[in-house]
């Protein structure tokens, strides 16, 4: 698989099912997007490894991408049989988020390791600290912005999205919450905003790691195909789950234990690219 002794090769495949099935969760019950467990598991998996090289954080972000179209579908499919996503606001924000998550996979191309894990620790410590310490129902003003302020946001959504391996919902969940959405329209809608991210942004991160030196084996640019089929799968088995969970849980004391993992995260990625 990677030219590992076989050993190492079943406890990496094990470690990506196991991130795989809890990211799709994840990103089912809190709208986070599993990229925040998937990301810090792949750069772990490959530098412990000695797989890869400079490459390795990018190509953990752009295989992230690449398995949140398949989880975003289900999840969003889950959502919807409880008829808790604004077609509206989907299909009037996923044009301008997918163009950001093109802008973010062409900047994450041409930005260092340190650079790229810093970007993706900063936005990390926001998401872990609008889980835990904002109340749930804090918002900025009770309806959706349009017009240009529309596509500034959607854009930015997806740029930063692309840079940090998420799908739309850490952020486009965040935006909506503080927009005044109920927190299940929230999560359910931005679970859609993932299927334009993850697919602009990985084949944005395909093309602009295509030469990229430093990466794992069987990368096809900076995403890596066999981890990107194990965690797939098993995110998109694992989504419809976490979509159940949400709407039958109290997720607030969830939330709180949840972004203290995000914050460690945080900080351990940063540590380890520099």
């Amino acid at each position: 698989m990677f030219g590992l002794p076989l050993s190492e090769i079943a406890l990496l495949v094990l470690a990506l099912i196991g991130a795989g099935l809890f990211g799709g969760i994840i990103a089912g019950l809190f709208g986070v997007g599993g990229g925040t467990v998937l990301v810090p598991v792949l750069f772990y998996a490959f530098t412990v490894l000695g797989v890869g090289g400079e490459g390795d954080l990018h190509t953990a972000i752009g295989t992230s991408l690449a398995t949140i179209v398949v989880t975003a579908l289900r999840s969003l499919a889950a959502h919807r049989k409880h008829g808790a996503v604004d077609e509206q606001v989907l299909r009037t924000w996923t044009p301008w988020v997918a163009l950001g998550a093109v802008a973010g996979a062409a900047i994450a191309g041409v930005t260092s390791m340190e650079g790229l894990a810093l970007v993706y620790g900063v936005l990390l410590i926001l998401v872990a600290a609008q889980m835990g310490l904002l109340p749930e129902r804090y918002v900025l003003r009770n309806d959706m912005p349009t017009g240009w302020t529309r596509g500034v946001l959607g854009s930015l959504i997806g740029l930063f999205s692309a840079m940090m391996g998420v799908g739309g919902g850490s952020l486009g969940g965040m935006t909506m919450s503080l927009f005044g959405r109920p927190i299940h329209q929230a999560v359910a809608t931005a679970s859609g905003f993932g299927v334009a991210i993850g697919a602009a942004a990985a084949a944005g991160f395909v093309v602009f790691g295509w030469d990229a030196p430093g990466r794992p084996p069987l990368s096809l640019g900076y995403v890596n195909l066999p981890a990107a089929v194990i965690m797939g799968t098993m995110t998109a088995l694992s989504a419809p789950l976490g979509a159940r969970l949400a709407h039958r849980l109290d997720r607030r004391v969830l939330k709180k234990a949840f972004a203290v993992y995000l914050l460690a995260t945080a900080l351990s990625v940063v540590i380890k690219a520099f």
